[in-house]
Formats: structure tokens, C-alpha cells, sequence
């Protein structure tokens, strides 16, 4: 071994804790004495002096908890402002690099692949890698009167890399149910079943076959939260205490969250290790590693795996020089039982029965879903498995996102240099598969390509599909409706996958039931034309002109849901109206036209959305060939400012500010304003505006040509009024067809090929009523009579 380079990375030191809740010993651990806990046991079991070690550590990599995965996300105990150099300093370290880590399963096996070769690189000699979960204890201890208190702050720099989110969240999933992750693994665990041709029966039973060896790992682990035996049949039964979470899940298959746990990893380079003084014995070697990262869920070809995993898989084990056969343990990432079996199963030709086995610690199920943190302590076993075997070799696979991310480490106690990262030639491969094509808004029969259907603890069911459209061939996800016990039916039957749909694109999202009939008894049309009244909008006409308000002056107008859903409704029956030429949109009170989303309401978790036509029923409609007028008074901010830029006019009283605000907030202008502003004005004034947030006033904005006309303090109404008169004196249908070939010009670039393209419209203007009656009109010095015909 002293021909090895001294800068090869070695596993010197692994420590667990566990902090039971109400167990013998008990001390209500914050996140940081767990972390802290398992940090120190992994820098005594490197077999020398701490205190040496601890001085030693140049860099510290912390793995997120839950409550800092996610944006918003609660700590109602507290938290540390710098987990990692708080952990640091209970051991005594003070390193001067700190890394926290992006969110995700695979992440504890990638941070420690990532410092091997820091360390590799001669960028670093000692890193120590650690995380935690207090989650039992925050949530027992919450409402308690003598509740502890976690928060600490320290100083010094942090590396943070951020939630990790990408492709993980979208507007889209979470419009459709998909917000957790049971009820994201069922549809690829369906696919799966329906892949293999099994029933619900069969597949159930090899659920069972899979994760009852688990249970019994974790009843001889003491750092087991669940420390349970189970019998296959007792894993897929459902009871009151395994209630049906999505289906095929039940709860004992799922990953435990409600954990106490820490572990940590403690890599030294060969030269430090022996400047230390550590035993060689402690060494293990990291033979190889590989890291890949699968297309989001509803871009994949195949719904029921993850080749990414498997290719990761792959490639770490030919890096390592091995085979499945040569391994002696094995620890794959088991938060459900589809990554299990997409890898071990599927790649690898394990069976389930192998002797020996498919997990060290029991799995997340039993063991306990330690967060992101899990397989820290698959590799805790992993290395001390190694230890007491030399020269054999194991496997530890870590999983993220709905296996979207994987982290492949192969470790053993014989010597190995470090060989470099070679994920980048297998991510090739992934990001060359084409996407799958998609549809936002479904309509029409289509085959349900997987399924699940989710369960709440009141027995509320609510289905979930992914399908593609018969016409098309585009997948979309949808929900089931409320009430529809005829789609939940189905979906219970022997095999739902491959069945006959019908999907409606509803204002929330998609909505999927068994026939047409079904779907008009469940979601009628609106009913056409207007409403005596409405909750959140004034609506009065005067002759051929409508005005509408929107009426909610104490959020200054703001919008949520039920606002926009009438909205949508008003201008539907607008433009439908053969008496209705114009339409002027304003705001109640003198605070504000819009304040643009109701935040307020977004930060409440309850549904989010806009109907198929757009903010406010505007910034996505088509066919907008009658004058929408809007009259400003006070603030027109975000969305606000949007419906603004897809009106036809804008008159505005001179209190009024414009903004595309949302870049404040972290959010973006996606309702149309960061594609019609620079559309509307000079595109660099547009980037200004857009990426300061800057507000304008109302003159600025009628120099910049967002403005038609300003008004006087609170005349805008007036001045709109006007504006509108102006028009319908006109002949309706030549505004009409007028606004409609200024929508068919802005599909050329060129203005020679708008004018001298082919159209309809002329021809039907000059075969309407009245254009004849226009000119008969002049021609005998009479009003004209328009008909709008």
C-alpha cells in the first residue's frame, strides 16, 4: 500500500445516532446534536485522538432536512442559520469550507462520490459528511408548552447549493394532485405492474416478498425507528393501522419520515490518514461511483423505471472492475418498492430472496426514511460490513426525486486509486432520448397509459392518470372529479392501464372520467350570457357597452381562483353578446386597478389557478375581436399590468403606477407580460422595467405608448367611457374585422407580405350589412344604423 498516490480518498470513520421518542433514553435531539452525535462517533471510530481528527477537517458537507428542502417549508422548533458549521462546532471543527448540500435522496452518496474527489484532486485532506432528521421530535413536541428551542446562529461562509428543485416541482403536477411522493411512485409503480402483465394480486404479493426481508433487517438494527418483523401477506394487507395511502401503497410500504436519526462519513487522503495515525484496518476505498440523472416524469418514453439508475449502476460497477456477483452487500435506496425494483430487480436480475439481501439497515419503510439522509447510514453499514470482511465489496445505491436522481458508490477495504468521474458519458445518453409530447389542456377520448388512486385519512379517494390522447398521441395528466365513483371504478378494476378515457380540460386543470354523458352530468357547461350578479365583479351595461369591475377593494383587487373563474365567465358571455361591442374593465375604490395574484391566497396552499383563457380571463385569450378597454385607478401591478398589456386601450387617471412586479416576490411575469412588454415598447426599457420590477406612472407609460389616454385623479372610468362611445359610433363590424387583420399582420415580420397576404376578412366586410349600410349612410348624409352584421 505504500505505492498507492497519497492523495487516493479513504473512508476513515462512520457513525450513526438515534434519538428513539418516547424510548428508554430519550433526549430530544435537535437536527444538530443528531448530526453532532454521529459526527463525533464517526471521527472516534477512525481510531485516534478527536481532537486530532476534528482540527484536521479542512471541509464539512451537511445533508438538507426536510424542513430545508423546501421553500416556506415550517421548522416549528427552529433551525440552525448554518447547519453545517453548526455540527462543525460541536465537534470541535472549524473547517474552512462548509457545503450544504441540494435536496434529494441521492445526495448523501453524491456529497461523499464529490469530496472523494476533492480530496482526490488534492483540494482537500479531511472531510467530514453528515445529516439528520429530528422529525419525531418536532412533531411531538411542537404544541408542547415546554417545547425546545432549536434555533442557533453561527458565523462563517456556507457553500449553499440551493433545494435542488428543478424538474422536481411543476405548476402543472401540482394542479393534478401530484405533490407528494407516494402518490408520484404509484404511477411509476402501475407502469410497472402493467409492464410485467401481473394483477393487482400478484403484484401485491412480490411488494410483500420484496420488503419482508427488510423488516427483518430492521428488528436486529439498533438504530431502527421501526424495529418490526413483518410477514409479506401483513405488509400488503390493508388495516387500520396500514391504510391504503396511493394505490398499490399502503402505509407499511412507504418510507417512515417520523425519524430521530444522524449519520456521518469522515474521508481523509491516504497521506493524511497515515499522518493521523489511523489504522489501515479502518480504511475502505471507494472503487466506483457514478452519478445520472433520469428525465422529469412526464417527458420519459417509459413510465415504469428509471434506466438512469440502472446505467448509473452500471457504470460504477464496471468502473469498480465487478459484477453483482462479486458484491457481498447490498443497500438500495428503498423509499417505495419501485426504485428497488428497477434497479436490483430490473437491472441487476437480483431476486428478491437473495441471500444476501437487499438492504443493510431495513430501509426507509422500516429502518426509517431519514430524509435525505438515508443512505449516510447505508454507507455507515456499508463500510463497517467491509470492514469485518476484507476485500469484499459493497454496493450502496441512493435514489432521488421519483427516480430522478441516482448516486452509486462501491466500496471495499482492498486498495484502489481514485478514478475519475465518468457520469457525463451516460448523462449524454439519457438527455439524448426525445421527450415525450405533451398537451396542457386535454380534450377527448384517450387510453390511460398509468394510474393511482390516492386515499386520505377520512377515506376521501381521489384518482390521478397519466394518459395520451387518442387523436394525438400527447400525454397529459388529470384528476378525477369530485363525486365520480364511476372513474374510481375503474380504476379499480383488474387492469386500468390501457382503458378507455374521457378527459375535459377544466379551469383547474384536466378532468378524467369514463364517457362524454359523464362528463357534461359532472362538470356542466357554464351557462351563457350574464349573470344578474356575481360575488367578486360588478357587471352593468349600457347600451352596447360593458362594464365590468372587479370588486374586492380591500386586497386591492387582487385576483384569486373564484375571481378569475368569473372573470373568464363575463368575458366568455362578452364576446358572445351581439349587442355588445365594447368592453371597459376597472377596479373598485381609488387604491388600485389590480394588485395582479392574490398572494395572500397562494401562501394558504389551497388550489391555484387561472382558467383557460388567462389572468384576470384575458392574458391567454384568443378571438379577442372586440375593443376590451381598461381603465386604470391607482396601482396596475403584476398581473394587473398584464391584463393591462392584453387589452386593446388602456386610459389611466393620473395616480396611476404600472409594474411587472413579480421579480420582487420570486416569481416571474408568466401571464404575458415578459412576452407582450417588449413587444409593447422598446425591448431595452422592457428588460428594465421587467428585471427591476421599477414601477411607471401614468404619463411615463402613455410616452412609452402603454397608455392611451391619462385622465384626472379618478376619471379614468370617465375618460374610458368616453373612449368607448368614440367607438361604438363606428360600425361594430368594421372594428371588429379591423382588430381581427391586425391580429392575422403580427404573423408576418414583414410588413409588404401583411398587407399584400391573402385574407377572407376584407371579403367579408364588404359583403356585410354594415358596410352597405356605411356607405348608403354617406351618401345620403344620415346617421348610420349598424346592425353588426
Amino acid at each position: 500500500m505504500n505505492t498507492i498516490d497519497p492523495r487516493t480518498p479513504v473512508i476513515i470513520g462512520v457513525g450513526q445516532h438515534l434519538d428513539a421518542y418516547g424510548k428508554e433514553g430519550y433526549e430530544a435531539l435537535s437536527a444538530v446534536d443528531l448530526a453532532g452525535r454521529a459526527a463525533a462517533a464517526a471521527v472516534a471510530d477512525s481510531g485516534v485522538s478527536p481532537d486530532a481528527v476534528s482540527v484536521a477537517i479542512d471541509t464539512v458537507g451537511g445533508i438538507r432536512q426536510f424542513e430545508t428542502s423546501t421553500p416556506g417549508a415550517p421548522a416549528p422548533l427552529g433551525r440552525s442559520n448554518n447547519f453545517p458549521r453548526s455540527v462543525a462546532a460541536r465537534i470541535g471543527a472549524a473547517p474552512r469550507r462548509a457545503i450544504l448540500e441540494v435536496g434529494g435522496g441521492q445526495s448523501s452518496q453524491h456529497l461523499v462520490t464529490e469530496l472523494a474527489g476533492s480530496i482526490a484532486a488534492g483540494e482537500s485532506r479531511v472531510a467530514l459528511v453528515f445529516g439528520s432528521e429530528a422529525i419525531s421530535t418536532a412533531r411531538a413536541l411542537a404544541k408542547s408548552e415546554d417545547r425546545p428551542d432549536f434555533s442557533e446562529s453561527i458565523g462563517g461562509d456556507l457553500e449553499d447549493r440551493g433545494f435542488g428543485l428543478k424538474g422536481m416541482m411543476s405548476m402543472e403536477a401540482s394542479a393534478h394532485g401530484l405533490v407528494d411522493a407516494p402518490s408520484q411512485y404509484a404511477l411509476v409503480e402501475n407502469a410497472r405492474r402493467a409492464r410485467l402483465g401481473l394483477d393487482r394480486k400478484a403484484y401485491d404479493a412480490k411488494i410483500g416478498e420484496l420488503f419482508a426481508p427488510f423488516t427483518a433487517v430492521a428488528a436486529r438494527n439498533p438504530y431502527a425507528a421501526a424495529p418490526t418483523e413483518r410477514s409479506a401477506e401483513e405488509l400488503v394487507t390493508p388495516t387500520e393501522a396500514n391504510r391504503p395511502i396511493a394505490d398499490p401503497y399502503n402505509r407499511y410500504v412507504v418510507a417512515r419520515d417520523q425519524v430521530n436519526q444522524g449519520a456521518a462519513v469522515l474521508l481523509a487522503s491516504v497521506e493524511a490518514a497515515r499522518e493521523l495515525g489511523v489504522p489501515e484496518d479502518r480504511w475502505v476505498f471507494i472503487h466506483g461511483h457514478s452519478d445520472a440523472r433520469e428525465r422529469d416524469l412526464m417527458d420519459r418514453q417509459d413510465l415504469s423505471g428509471s434506466p438512469a439508475a440502472r446505467l448509473a449502476t452500471d457504470q460504477a460497477l464496471e468502473m469498480a472492475g465487478v459484477t453483482a456477483d462479486d458484491i457481498s452487500t447490498f443497500d438500495f435506496y428503498s423509499c417505495f418498492p419501485v426504485p428497488v425494483f428497477n434497479v436490483a430487480v430490473d437491472g441487476l436480475g437480483l431476486d428478491p430472496k437473495d441471500e444476501r439481501g437487499l438492504t443493510l439497515t431495513g430501509g426507509l419503510p422500516f429502518f426509517g426514511g431519514a430524509g435525505n439522509n438515508y443512505s449516510m447510514h447505508g454507507i455507515a453499514e456499508t463500510v463497517e460490513r467491509a470492514r469485518q470482511a476484507p476485500g469484499t465489496f459493497g454496493f450502496v445505491g441512493a435514489n432521488g426525486g421519483v427516480c430522478s436522481k441516482y448516486s452509486v458508490g462501491i466500496y471495499s477495504t482492498t486498495p484502489r486509486e481514485w478514478q475519475l468521474d465518468r457520469s457525463a458519458q451516460i448523462q449524454a445518453i439519457i438527455d439524448a432520448q426525445e421527450p415525450v409530447a405533451q398537451i396542457s389542456r386535454a380534450d377527448g377520448w384517450a387510453t390511460v397509459e398509468t394510474y393511482t388512486v390516492k386515499h386520505d385519512r377520512e377515506g376521501r379517494r381521489t384518482g390521478i392518470v397519466i394518459g395520451r390522447l387518442e387523436a394525438t398521441g400527447e400525454r397529459f395528466v388529470a384528476m378525477g372529479v369530485d363525486g365520480d365513483d364511476d372513474i374510481l371504478a375503474l380504476l379499480a378494476s383488474d387492469e386500468p392501464i390501457g382503458a378507455r378515457v374521457w378527459v375535459v380540460s377544466a379551469a383547474p386543470g384536466n378532468r378524467v372520467t369514463t364517457t362524454p354523458e359523464r362528463a357534461l352530468e359532472l362538470l356542466p357547461p357554464r351557462p351563457k350570457g350574464l349573470r344578474e350578479s356575481y360575488e367578486h365583479v360588478l357587471v352593468a351595461r349600457d347600451g352596447h357597452v360593458l362594464e365590468v369591475t372587479i370588486n374586492r377593494p380591500e386586497a386591492r383587487n387582487a385576483l384569486f381562483p373564484a375571481a378569475h373563474e368569473e372573470l373568464a365567465e363575463i368575458f366568455d358571455a362578452f364576446f358572445a353578446d351581439h349587442e355588445l361591442w365594447v368592453a371597459i374593465l376597472t377596479g373598485a375604490g381609488d387604491q388600485a386597478f389590480c394588485a395582479g395574484n392574490d398572494l395572500v391566497y397562494s401562501a394558504s396552499g389551497k388550489p391555484n389557478y387561472v382558467p383557460a383563457s388567462g389572468f384576470g380571463g384575458l392574458t391567454s385569450r384568443r378571438g379577442m375581436n372586440k375593443p376590451v378597454i381598461v381603465a386604470v385607478n391607482g396601482f396596475a401591478m403584476g398581473g394587473g399590468f398584464e391584463i393591462a398589456l392584453a387589452s386593446h386601450l388602456v386610459v389611466a387617471d393620473e395616480t396611476a403606477q404600472f409594474a411587472l412586479s413579480e421579480v420582487k416576490v420570486g416569481l416571474v411575469a408568466g401571464a404575458g407580460g415578459v412576452i407582450r412588454l417588449p413587444r409593447a415598447i422598446p425591448p431595452k426599457i422592457a428588460n428594465e422595467l421587467i428585471l427591476t420590477g421599477r414601477r411607471i406612472g401614468a404619463q411615463e407609460a402613455k410616452d412609452l405608448g402603454i397608455v392611451s389616454r391619462v385622465a384626472p385623479a379618478g376619471q379614468a372610468l370617465t375618460a374610458a367611457r368616453e373612449l368607448a362611445t368614440e367607438i361604438t359610433v363606428n360600425s361594430p363590424t368594421s372594428v371588429r374585422i379591423s382588430l381581427e387583420v391586425m391580429a392575422e399582420a403580427q404573423q408576418h415580420a414583414d410588413p409588404l407580405d401583411a398587407v399584400t397576404a391573402r385574407t377572407g376578412l376584407l371579403d367579408e366586410l364588404m359583403a356585410s350589412e354594415d358596410a352597405m349600410e356605411g356607405m348608403s349612410a354617406f351618401a345620403q348624409k344620415r346617421a348610420p344604423q349598424w346592425q353588426n352584421r
